[in-house]
């Protein structure tokens, strides 16, 4: 059994070795593809394996015709829309994602830009302080969760969003729920997305949403790019200048945005699981979960059902 790890941008040295730690012990054979910089060297990095596992890599179509012994693809992180999942069914791949590995990094991030954004991005003058202000939470998953329990140890009011956890279970951990998206947009200072990029989400973030913010109202995107309508966000950050956005993960209208100062910042690179402790901690789930669907036919993360 051969299971490939293919990187552009690699795992830490610890994570490595700790991937190749599980795999051995369970009697694989590990091969390593790290810094690659043309999809033809993964197409021919895959062409023998039995199991992958990628961080932001792309398994598209054409990944997945050159893989024919790929039996399992795993994306270390939580989102995997850089897995064809279509092409993953058709050729019965099972795709898995790691959830819950990044995010504590992601939900400390999340803070930190409230942080950030509420000192005016470290630039002289007046900021505000956190405690007392009201966040709301669009998805209460994994990350949603920590950055409500973070965001309740710094005096602040939390609210919540999630079509699909129960009312009582949020207001049992101590957060408001609204009776509509809409109603949390009206009432909260900031706003933290949590959400995937879906055809039910892509572009849903838009100038009516936001523009119910209070003044100096505030949105943090940690999560895709592809859920904020960006034309009408700037549109409404040209109109309002009260408003703030924090982006980890630069916006294709980059410039336009920037134009905004204060008002606007993006990391220049995808940040928010780019931590030492996720970066291992995905690795190490990724490897177990292979060993554990060969072993024990284990599907529980499959994403592509």
């Amino acid at each position: 059994m051969k299971v490939l790890v293919a990187t552009q941008k690699p795992f830490a040295k610890a994570a490595v070795d700790g991937i190749r730690a599980i795999v051995e012990k369970a009697g694989y054979e590990l091969v390593l593809l790290e810094k690659y910089e043309t999809p033809e060297e993964l197409y021919a990095a895959v062409a023998d394996v039995d199991a992958m596992i990628v961080r932001s890599d792309k398994v598209t179509a054409q990944v997945i015709d050159a893989a024919k012994n790929l039996k399992v693809v795993v994306r270390a992180g939580a989102g995997f829309d850089n897995l064809d999942l279509a092409a993953c069914t058709a050729n019965n791949i099972v795709a898995m994602n790691t959830p819950g590995q990044n995010s504590n990094a992601v939900a400390e991030l999340a803070i930190g830009m409230m942080i950030y954004m509420a000192r005016n991005t470290f630039k002289p003058g007046t900021g505000s302080e956190l405690k007392g202000k009201k966040v709301g939470i669009q998805a209460y998953g994994n990350v949603g969760r920590l950055v409500a329990e973070k965001a309740k140890a710094l005096g602040m009011e939390v609210w919540a969003f999630d079509p699909f956890v129960p009312k009582e279970k949020m207001e049992a951990e101590g957060v408001v729920v609204p009776a509509s998206l809409e109603e949390m947009y009206k009432n909260c200072h900031y706003i933290s997305l949590h959400i995937p990029a879906n055809d039910q989400t892509k572009k849903s973030i838009n100038k009516a949403l936001v523009g119910l913010m209070p003044k100096g109202g505030c949105l943090i995107n940690t999560a895709r790019k592809e859920v904020i309508n960006e034309e009408e966000l700037i549109a409404l950050m040209t109109e309002r200048e009260d408003l703030k956005y924090c982006t980890d993960i630069a916006p294709e209208a980059m410039e336009e945005f920037s134009k905004f100062e204060k008002r606007f910042f993006a990391t220049p690179k995808k940040q928010g699981a780019e931590t030492a402790e996720a970066n291992i901690n995905a690795g190490l789930a990724a490897a177990n979960q292979i060993v554990n669907f060969f072993v024990n036919g284990d599907k529980k993360f499959q994403v592509n059902k």
